[in-house]
């Protein structure tokens, strides 16, 4: 803080504003003198470390984008953290937008956001560089890391699977965008344990509308899995829940070709063995019926996979 003189500080006192307002003579003069000069005093010394009207207020300068990005790395990978590394590459989104750096930033704050957990803010990242550079070669990678986003949050089967859908949507948008990067196998493989996953949170659902003898429900929970998600472990246990439960209802036709099917393309499972026995105790065999929608859902299945 700047030091004043004694004649510097009473300057305000001195202008022509005040001393007009100045008019009886004698001691009350005095002391009214004194006290403005106390309080413009205090006015001016505050004004050293904090309000001045005068002075513009001070703005950082804009630091270089390639500054910037490199502390961004350094922090992600030489200190190991994700959340302030994100930061730094924000910050050249934020000082140089629309530059190159920002677009490398973008992407970088993305997978930043991923490594730390902090999944939502991957996703906003990587949604608005695929909104903003649709044909760059990162775009594949950062559809990637919103899959992988939600993928990662996938929750236990008993609860609502509405992550998993989205991982699926995610994930599925990588194989059909970018079929040919580097991300497509992994998205893949990823695809194969959420479809897993929702099958099983079906079959969940089926087992207990089958214990409560509720077989109009469980029926629908089976066939959503038998004609959705064919390629999961899940489809030979409700083939043969679905014997169960048209045996049940005396739908035998239904229960047979349930049966069929499953020892069709599963000869040797052991739910084809407990749906053979099953079927057996009605006194009829294992018998596809082509028109029921059982022996239609694996036909189209087959016809898709052979294109």
């Amino acid at each position: 803080m700047q030091k004043h003189s004694a004649a510097e500080q009473s300057v305000p006192i001195a202008s022509p504003t005040m001393t007009s307002r100045v008019s009886a003579p004698g001691r009350g003069r005095g002391r009214f003198t004194r006290g403005v000069a106390m309080l413009l005093l205090a006015a001016t010394l505050g004004g050293c470390g904090s309000f001045n009207p005068f002075k513009k207020d001070d703005v950082a300068p804009d630091e270089p984008a390639d500054r910037l990005y490199n502390e961004g790395l350094y922090l992600l990978n030489e200190k190991k953290d994700s959340r302030e590394a994100a930061k730094k590459f924000e910050e050249v989104d934020r000082q140089h937008p629309y530059s190159e750096w920002a677009r490398k930033s973008l992407i970088m704050s993305a997978y930043a956001y991923y490594s730390s957990g902090e999944y939502d803010d991957c996703v906003a990242s990587a949604q608005r560089y695929i909104t903003l550079h649709p044909g760059s070669p990162d775009a594949a990678y950062a559809q990637f890391l919103i899959g992988a986003s939600y993928f990662d949050e996938i929750p236990d089967i008993t609860r609502d699977q509405a992550r998993t859908e989205k991982a699926l949507n995610a994930l599925q948008e990588v194989i059909r965008k970018y079929p040919t990067s580097e991300y497509a196998n992994n998205a893949k493989q990823k695809i194969e344990v959420a479809t897993d996953q929702l099958a099983g949170k079906e079959m969940q659902i089926g087992r207990y509308y089958l214990r409560k003898k509720e077989y109009t429900g469980a029926i629908n929970r089976f066939k959503v899995v038998v004609t959705k998600y064919q390629t999961t472990r899940e489809v030979e246990e409700a083939l043969e829940r679905l014997t169960e439960a048209y045996m049940a209802l005396g739908i035998t036709s239904e229960a047979q070709t349930a049966a069929a099917v499953l020892g069709h393309n599963f000869p040797d499972s052991e739910w084809y063995h407990h749906a053979y026995a099953l079927v057996k105790t009605g006194g009829v065999e294992p018998s596809e019926n082509k028109g029921s929608w059982i022996s239609k859902a694996f036909a189209n299945f087959k016809k898709s996979i052979m294109g």
